[in-house]
């Protein structure tokens, strides 16, 4: 598990891999239906992007790729291979706080915005794949 050659696939437990940080420029990839949902992707080195149904749900600066995305209602949890620091940016319920562990590091809790989103940093190293989980505190 590493880049997603294909962009986005779904994996086998019914997660979603997405993301190639190797691509030199931006690659859409859209209308990939996973469960009666239509997800698109955008991704290259400088920049990864998930959207499902039209609405926001991941980006990362620069490019990530995504491994074993899962999202429930108290919790969203994936491997992620990058280079370098990393800003990524998910889309949550509003209002909200949540714990969220990079790797071995606890960055403590957070309160999404008005709008959903979290951001948070993480120190990734090429083809070594970070385990991030946040969870509804």
């Amino acid at each position: 598990m590493a880049v997603v050659k294909e962009l986005i696939r779904k994996e086998s437990n019914g997660s979603i891999s997405f993301g190639n940080y190797d691509l030199p420029q931006k690659t859409k990839l859209a209308d990939f239906e996973v469960a009666g949902d239509l997800y698109k992707v955008k991704t290259f080195n400088q920049i990864t992007k998930l959207e499902r149904n039209g609405s926001f749900v991941y980006e990362s600066i620069p490019g990530t790729a995504v491994n074993v995305f899962k999202e429930t209602a108290d919790e969203v949890s994936f491997f992620v291979d990058g280079v370098g620091q990393t800003q990524i940016t998910l889309e949550l319920e509003s209002n909200k706080e949540y714990k969220i562990v990079v790797g071995d590091r606890d960055l403590g809790v957070s309160k999404t915005d008005v709008g959903g989103k979290i951001t948070f940093d993480a120190e990734l190293s090429k083809g070594m794949l970070t385990q991030v989980k946040i969870v509804a505190a």
